[in-house]
This record gives C-alpha cells, sequence and structure tokens, in this order.
C-alpha cells in the first residue's frame, strides 16, 4: 500500500505522509481513541481529492476528513488515510456584506474569520472553546454550538450552502430548495438524484414520522446532535406543512464527515453586537445551588450561562496563565455560574445583574455575586474556556475522562438530571466534574478514572451505559455539541430507536454505499472502549530521569496532554506557543505532536532506554524551547522540560554532537576568549574568519555571532567597586552576572549597576557560577544540575526578601525559578525554592519597589517618547511581561505599545544552527520584524532578550535597547 500511495503523492500536487513518525502524530484526536492511519495527506486542491476518492475505491480503503483534530469522540481516528484540509483549503472566497453571508474552505479558522469580517461589522456566531485554532469544516461535521448558543444555536442554524464531492468523485452544491427544486432533484440515475430520492422516500413515510418524532431528543433541546438530523429535516417542506424550504445541509451539519466530503461551505452571518455587555459571576456552594439559580438567570435572558466547578477552579491555582484570571474568585466556591448580561447601557446591566442576584438571594442560592466588565470579562472568559485542557493536568494515570461528558437535557430538567447523575456515579465510587453551557441544557461531565487498568476499562463502559439510559428517561441528547464519533455511536440505536437506526444507516449507505468516508462512525461503530490510547493492565513504566516531574514521572507529563490543540493557534491569535507551527503550519510541529510521539515511543518502545529513537528526534527538532507552553497550554505540559530530557537520554547512546557541546560551553569559550578578546573576535566575526568559523560550528553564514567585550562586567565592577559601596543604609541588591551580560552585554550590565545605585540601591555582586541555560537547551541536564547545585550552595545563604537576587537575562535569571528546583538533589530542594521565590526579573524588582514608592516619576525625565516593546518568551511564560511595560512608563513622558510578538525565532542558538535559520526568519517575520521594521524614526524599540536583540538587529538592522539602558538614560 505504501508504495501504491507513493505512486499516486507523484501524480498529485499534495503532500503525502507514510512514515511512522507522521503517522503517529494523527493516530490521535482530543479523545481517548487511536487508531495508526495508512497515511496523512494534506490536499492542494478539489481535484487531489477527486482523485483521492478514486484511490479509496480501488484500494478498499477510507478518506477521514480532518481539520484542526480538536473533536472529542474519536472522530478523526481510524486506519484509512488521513485527509487533512488545515493546511492548504484555508481561503476565505466571498464576502457579501449585503446579504451577510461569507463563503470559505473548510480549512479556515473560526476566530481568524472573525477577525476578518470585522472591517464588515459582521461575524460568524457559534462560538466553540477552542474557537481561536478549531476550523469552520471541524464546526460543520460535529455541528458545534458554543457558550453563546442560547443566542446564535448551533453551526447548523448558519449554514446556508455546502459545496462538497460525493463518494463517487461526483462533485455537488447542497442548498435551500423550494418543493419544485426539491422535485426536480430526484430525477436522475446519478448519486446526487438517488440521495434526493431516498431523502423523499424515507421522510415522507407516516410511520417514519411517527417514530422520528417519538424517539428523537425533544425538540426544545436546543443541543441535540444525536446520529444524523432527520428529526430536524423532517420540520421542513416538503414533509411538513408551512415547514421552511428544505435544505440538506441540515444533515451534513453535525455528520462528522461520513456522508460527503466538504470542500466549500457558505455561512450566514451576523452583526457585530454593539451592545454592553457584563458577567455576573455567582459564586455558589454547590453544584445544585447552580443549577437551581441557573433558570432564574435564564428568565432575565442572558447571552450565556456557564458553569464553573470547584475541580476546574483548583486547577487554575496550578496554571502560570489561569491563575491570573482568578482574580474575581472569592474563597473556594463549590461553584461558580458565569451569566453574560447585554443591554444598551452599562447601568440597565448593572440594574438586571441586581434584579438577578435579588431573586437568587430570596430563592437562598448564591453568597458572591460580582460584576465584571471590559478587560476583566476577557480574563473570565478565557478560564472558562481552558477549562478541558486544565482538567488534564491532575498528576498521575486518574484523569477527568470524555465518556458522558457531552449529554444535553431540557434545561429545566437539568437539576433533577444531574442530581440523579451524580447518584450513579457515586454507586460506583466516583465523582464527576461539571462545567460549561448550563444555559442550554449541558454539561460537560468527565469522571474521574484510570483508564490503564481493567477495572477503569469496565466503569468507562458501565458508565456510558447507565448514562445512556438515564439520558434516554428524560429524552434527552447524549450528544449536545461534541459529536457521537467512536464514543456514542455504539449508543445511538438506544437513543433514537431500532427503527430510526435503520434509518439512519440507510442514509449512510444511500449516500457513501462503498464506505470511503470515515467509517464506523455514527452508524456501524464498534464497541466504545475499544481502539483506545491507553491498554487495559498496560500500566505506566519506571524512568530515571534528571529533572524531577513532581507526583508523576516524565510519560505521565507527556501524558497531560489531551489533544485540544491550543498549540494550533496562529500568530493572529497571538500568544506564543507553538511558534514553529505558526510558521510551517505542519501538525508535526505542535507541541501536541511531541507530546504525542513521546507518548507513542515511551509507551510502546522494547529499548532499555525508551528515548533512544531518531523518530522522537526528527519530531523534537523544531521545538524552539521557547517555554510558550509551559504557560499557555492549559494542560501544564512543559515540552522545554521534556525535549530536554529526551536529549540527556538520547545523547547517552547516541553521544553528543560537537555543536552541542561548543554552544553549551559557551561560557567556558567566553571566559577564556576574554583574556584576549581580539583574537576571539577575530574568529568569530565576518572581518575575520568568522565565515569559516561558522561553518566548521554548524551555524548559518547569515548569522552575526555576538563578540565579546574588550572587559568583562565582573572585572570592571570590581575594578569601580568602592565607587558603589558607599552608602551602607542602602536597600542590597544582588546582581546575578549572566554570561551573556558578563561577556557580550556589558554596557547593558553597566547601566544596570548604574541605574540601580543611582535609584539608591547597595548593588552586590556575589560569586556564582553560570546560570546553565545554554546546557539546559542542548540536554547536557547532568552538566546543568552541577551548576544549579553549586549556584543554590553559594546563593541560599545570601538570598532573602530582603537581599533578592535579580538578574538583567530573562533566559538566566529564570532558570532559578524555573528549572533549578527541578534539578537539584532532595537535600537542596527546600534552598532551591526559597532561592526561586526571591530571583527576581530586574524589571520585576523595579517594578516592585515603584509600587511601593521607593522609586518615582520625578527621579525621571519628563521628555516625550514612544517606545515598542517586545518581550522575551520565557519572560512571557513567567506572566512577567507586565513589569517591564510598569517600569518604561516610570518617566511620565513615555508612552509603550508592547508588540503582539510571540517568540522573535531566535530562541538562544536556534536562529543560529545552519537547518534551522531560514525557519528562525520565518517566525521573526510573523509579526516582529515587520513591526520594528514599520515603526517611526524616532520609536525606541525595546527587547528584554540578547537573543531577541541579536534577531532585530540581524532581521531589520535596528539596535534594540534593554530597558535598563532606556531608565539609565531617563534619569535626571
Amino acid at each position: 500500500m505504501d508504495q501504491k500511495l507513493t505512486e499516486l503523492a507523484s501524480r498529485l500536487s499534495c503532500e503525502l505522509y507514510t512514515d511512522l513518525t507522521i503517522r503517529t502524530l494523527y493516530a490521535t484526536d482530543a479523545s481517548a481513541y487511536s487508531e495508526m492511519p495508512l497515511a496523512v495527506v494534506t490536499p492542494r486542491s478539489v481535484d487531489d481529492i477527486k482523485e483521492l476518492i478514486r484511490f479509496a475505491r480501488a484500494e478498499g480503503t477510507s478518506l477521514i476528513p480532518r481539520a484542526a483534530g480538536t473533536s472529542l469522540a474519536g472522530q478523526v481516528v481510524g486506519n484509512g488515510i488521513v485527509v487533512d484540509v488545515s493546511k492548504h483549503f484555508t481561503g476565505i472566497l466571498e464576502v457579501n456584506e449585503a446579504e451577510r453571508w461569507v463563503r470559505v474552505q473548510p480549512g479556515v479558522v473560526r476566530d481568524e474569520l472573525n477577525l476578518y469580517l470585522q472591517p464588515y461589522q459582521l461575524m460568524f456566531g457559534p462560538e466553540t472553546s477552542t474557537a481561536n485554532r478549531a476550523m469552520i469544516g471541524g464546526m460543520v461535521g460535529n455541528n458545534s454550538c458554543g457558550s453563546n448558543s442560547v443566542v446564535y444555536g448551533s453551526t447548523r442554524e448558519h449554514l446556508l450552502e455546502v459545496k462538497a464531492l460525493l463518494s463517487d468523485g461526483l462533485e455537488v452544491t447542497f442548498n435551500t430548495l423550494t418543493f419544485d427544486q426539491f422535485m426536480d432533484k430526484c430525477h436522475g440515475d446519478t448519486l446526487e438524484a438517488q440521495i434526493h430520492r431516498h431523502i423523499r422516500s424515507t421522510l415522507s413515510n407516516y410511520e417514519n414520522q411517527v417514530e422520528i418524532r417519538r424517539q428523537f431528543p425533544k425538540p426544545s433541546i436546543e443541543r441535540r446532535n444525536t446520529g444524523y438530523a432527520i428529526d430536524v429535516l423532517l420540520e421542513t417542506s416538503p414533509f411538513t406543512a408551512n415547514g421552511p424550504d428544505i435544505n440538506l445541509c441540515k444533515l451534513i451539519a453535525g455528520s462528522e464527515g461520513t456522508l460527503a466530503f466538504i470542500t466549500e461551505i457558505k455561512l450566514n452571518l451576523v452583526p457585530i453586537p454593539t451592545t454592553v455587555s457584563g458577567l455576573l459571576c455567582i459564586h455558589f456552594n454547590s453544584i445544585d445551588e447552580a443549577l437551581r439559580a441557573n433558570l432564574i438567570a435564564l428568565q432575565h435572558h442572558p447571552r450565556a450561562s456557564e458553569l464553573i466547578d470547584h475541580y476546574i477552579l483548583e486547577r487554575t491555582k496550578d496554571n502560570p496563565e489561569q491563575s491570573q484570571n482568578r482574580f474575581f474568585v472569592q474563597g473556594d466556591p463549590g461553584a461558580i455560574l458565569v451569566v453574560e448580561y447585554a443591554r444598551d447601557t452599562r447601568e440597565e446591566v448593572i440594574a438586571l445583574a441586581k434584579e438577578a442576584e435579588k431573586q437568587m438571594r430570596e430563592a437562598g442560592v448564591g453568597y458572591h455575586f460580582p460584576l465584571l466588565f471590559g478587560d476583566d470579562t476577557k480574563r473570565i472568559w478565557t478560564l472558562r474556556k481552558a477549562g478541558l485542557g486544565l482538567l488534564s493536568n491532575m498528576p498521575g494515570d486518574e484523569k477527568p475522562v470524555a465518556v458522558i461528558e457531552d449529554t444535553a437535557v431540557d434545561v429545566h430538567d437539568l437539576p433533577a438530571y444531574i442530581a440523579d447523575f451524580n447518584r450513579i456515579l457515586k454507586k460506583y465510587g466516583l465523582y464527576s466534574v461539571h462545567y460549561a453551557h448550563a444555559g442550554s441544557g449541558e454539561l460537560h461531565l468527565r469522571p474521574i478514572i484510570n483508564l490503564k487498568t481493567e477495572e477503569g476499562n469496565r466503569l468507562f463502559r458501565t458508565i456510558a451505559q447507565e448514562i445512556a439510559a438515564l439520558v434516554k428517561r428524560y429524552n434527552g441528547s447524549l450528544s449536545g455539541e461534541h459529536g457521537d464519533g467512536r464514543l456514542r455511536g455504539e449508543f445511538i440505536e438506544q437513543m433514537i430507536g431500532t427503527r430510526n437506526y435503520e434509518l439512519i444507516k440507510q442514509i449512510k449507505n444511500t449516500w457513501d454505499p462503498h464506505y470511503i468516508f470515515n467509517p464506523n462512525k455514527i452508524v456501524d461503530t464498534p464497541p466504545m472502549n475499544t481502539m483506545l490510547r491507553y491498554r487495559p493492565g498496560q500500566g505506566t513504566p519506571e524512568f530515571k530521569t534528571v529533572f524531577r516531574y513532581h507526583g508523576q514521572n516524565v510519560l505521565q507529563h507527556a501524558e497531560q496532554c489531551n489533544g485540544s490543540g491550543d498549540c494550533r493557534k496562529s500568530h493572529l491569535m497571538g500568544g506564543t506557543m507553538c511558534p514553529s507551527y505558526m510558521a510551517t503550519r505542519n501538525e508535526k510541529d505542535t507541541t501536541r505532536a511531541r507530546a504525542n510521539i513521546l507518548r507513542t515511543f515511551l509507551t510502546n518502545s522494547d529499548k532499555l532506554n525508551r528515548f533512544d529513537h531518531p523518530e522522537i528526534k526528527e519530531v523534537m527538532d523544531l521545538c524552539l524551547s521557547c517555554k510558550g507552553c509551559r504557560s499557555e497550554c492549559p494542560s501544564n505540559v512543559d515540552m522545554a522540560k521534556l525535549k530536554a530530557e529526551f536529549l540527556q537520554h538520547y545523547q547517552d547512546a547516541n553521544g553528543v554532537p560537537l555543536r552541542s557541546r561548543i554552544i553549551a560551553g559557551y561560557a567556558a569559550s567566553a571566559r577564556f576568549g576574554s583574556l584576549l578578546p581580539a583574537v576571539y573576535n577575530w574568529f568569530m566575526s565576518d572581518e575575520g574568519i568568522g565565515k569559516m568559523t561558522k561553518k566548521m560550528v554548524g551555524f548559518a553564514e547569515q548569522r552575526s555571532i555576538p563578540l565579546i567585550s574588550s572587559i568583562t562586567l565582573r572585572k570592571w565592577f570590581n575594578c569601580l567597586k568602592n565607587k558603589y559601596i558607599k552608602n551602607e543604609h542602602s536597600k542590597k541588591v544582588y546582581l546575578f552576572i549572566d554570561e551573556f551580560t558578563n561577556y557580550q552585554d556589558v554596557n547593558i550590565g553597566i547601566n544596570a549597576v548604574e541605574l540601580l545605585q543611582r535609584l539608591g540601591y547597595l548593588v552586590l555582586l556575589p560569586q556564582h557560577t553560570e546560570s546553565g541555560r545554554a546546557a539546559i537547551s542542548k540536554g547536557l541536564l547532568r552538566k546543568a544540575k552541577n551548576i544549579a547545585q553549586k549556584n543554590v550552595r553559594s546563593l541560599a545563604p545570601l538570598i532573602s526578601a530582603d537581599t533578592p537576587l535579580i538578574g538583567i537575562e530573562p533566559s538566566a535569571i529564570l532558570t532559578f525559578r524555573d528549572e533549578y528546583p527541578d534539578l537539584v538533589d532532595d537535600d537542596q530542594l527546600a534552598d532551591a525554592k526559597a532561592l526561586a521565590q526571591h530571583a527576581l526579573l530586574i524589571d520585576e524588582f523595579l517594578a516592585d519597589e515603584a509600587a511601593a514608592g521607593r522609586i518615582r516619576a520625578d527621579q525621571f525625565t519628563t521628555a516625550k517618547k514612544h517606545i515598542k516593546l517586545h518581550g522575551h518568551c520565557q519572560q512571557k511564560a513567567w506572566n512577567a511581561l507586565t513589569a517591564t511595560q510598569k517600569i518604561l512608563t516610570l518617566p511620565s513622558g513615555y508612552t509603550v505599545e508592547t508588540i503582539p510578538s510571540g517568540c522573535c525565532g531566535m530562541a538562544g542558538s536556534f536562529g543560529y544552527e545552519k537547518e534551522h535559520y531560514e525557519l528562525s526568519m520565518q517566525i521573526g517575520e510573523l509579526v516582529l520584524l515587520p513591526s520594528v521594521r514599520n515603526s517611526q524614526p524616532d520609536t525606541i524599540i525595546a527587547a528584554t532578550g540578547t537573543s531577541c536583540r541579536h534577531q532585530i538587529k540581524d532581521g531589520a538592522s535596528i539596535r534594540a535597547m534593554h530597558p535598563v539602558e532606556i531608565l539609565h538614560d531617563a534619569l535626571l
């Protein structure tokens, strides 16, 4: 088959991947399911897809349409050919402002579409929690909704027209048809005509009509996604008097790519709301209280009513980004209901919220009712949307599993249904996470189960069976928005009855008689506890690692990735994670892919050293170790840490490359070079023999190599020490002289010392060794561990809240906060943690001192200047860029514009390496370098990281300044 696939690819314009590495990455989606595909194809044209359909028919295989791969029920796994539309089918084809519609390809991201539509004052309404990476094709396939479905409904309500390829390769268009047009479509011998005739005969049958209306979920349930939507189609003309005209798009929405292959989508648009909205964030002691209050909240017609339970709130405490977004939480509530009210004025929203609060207090529910507006609401919605990923960062093998997480009932039935639901779980000694769409009668419910055990696998199925029966008792829908896929397909017959199940099977057989399109989803689905990512009884191997993983091992840390795909967002959506994917748009280059490849080989390898696989190395290669995932991944997967661990063990088996040794040994070579700096610089500069040196080492010839200063910062300080140690009553600060500032950015270090001294601080330089950052980046963790332990021994006795350790280079000083506590031996752990608490960026220290009133604006110039600021990735990962923004506005006339850039692309040594140079520049060109070039001539460009400043110098021929240089120059 591989040979035939290769021959196929040679005839087509599409990219084809058949090797184990690529196929492994596509073996999972965001669900618990996993199955190895034959190959992955990224078609560039409709003709490519037609050829793939012919190939699948001839070879008896299948095609699995895939967009972002964020589905939760196993929709995009299978052993056929994965057809990935996310890379090339991304065009926004046409906007009709007057008629309010847009025509797009299926790989367009929902939030990017709305960004494009902003000038038209229009938007596509349905909004999933994954909207910054979820694609329109996937939203159609799953009939996605979102938190605002009480206003906008589901994707189905906005789907106007679909262009698609049928299983015989025929290109067809589905749209609204009058009675006569529909009847005309039924004539002929094409597959399209057969489809229309079959729909006509099926839904015209009176017994079928009675059974559909009797067995399908209550029409009052807005979120119902069980099987094919023949219940919705039945209520259209010609089957219902005075019904709307028929449109088979209603059937395609929610069909999960099992009926046809979508190539274009026409969507209804709505005006961007111009009302004022506020979030009433009601705190409750229990879930039951929240659900009873939800019915009161709905009386006032909110735009959304979303539940967050205490399990998710607990997980936010440990997540660097989301911990900042729980600012509104008081105490430890059992649940919070986030209710969005929108009216013409803020006063109307306040009055409405007060009335809702009054009614709830009279009903005895709720104890805290904060009402928030503006940017605060964005932070709360970010926290709510992170719920799925946050649930995966529970350490160990027990996880909240997606098994009955998508049930929907009539909203008035919800309190009683959830009470019954929890009684069933209690019977099995289980408890569940509850969150999301209370306003629509759908909570995402995830019992916490260990699927690696026989008992866990049994419970997975048992709970699914019992909850399916409970949902049927309430006439609810087993799937509200996440679809049936592998997870719920088995239970559809139970949910809609045998006769109706046979009807939807006939629909599948009519549309796709050869079972080409995504088979075994919705109908003919195997048992739901087969083809799981984890095999019952597989256990978790033990690993001897250099890093510690706090209550788990290295594999369990990788397994925290639940496939939610936050790492697939583009540069248009902001953030840092994942810079290589932002540039290449290849799934292989996502954080999710790297977690998947680790999970695959660390679980299944038969080698003594399970890291010793070139496939892992290939997928890890483009990880820039930017640390964006450390804060932006809601599951807290720290891929930079995992990459460093992998490299250490892989190099144990295969040796350390010379270039890695040179980079990791930068501090030693710079120290040696500082003895004869002119000679060192001759070897490194293009004016000397730098080109030859770069070629020998493996650096890109286009790169300039940082030169070392004629004097080190420590030597300069020691020569002038008495000048600065003269006021014994000043507050003492210990300055960490990192290897980059000591040897190459000496002037920045001098500015920092003089700035601190003139602001009234006593600057001391403790004895210490290098930071170890370079060694960590190249996987020389045992070397880094020795460095960490030396620094902890020498610095821990000196450093406290009163005498902090402050650093200039973010990547160096943050090593104390980030890696040191995970590297040192147990006997140093307490000291390392204490030292980490008081290791501050100089930006953070100055911002804290200014907030305490010890640094004042009147110490600086009043001149007016504008600054464009680019933040270092690792600084952003620690949410420390705010401090830089604050200190740069200490001079009253200075304004700061933060460039919405992710990683600069240099990432330490990454951008110097010849095989990474082009990608490094692609990343820089996404946002940073164009923004710098487009600046006004008098704008100051600021960048906190030495590699960031170097990228700006090489890519834009502009010198960027460190913030301490700017403040130093601004002193009076």
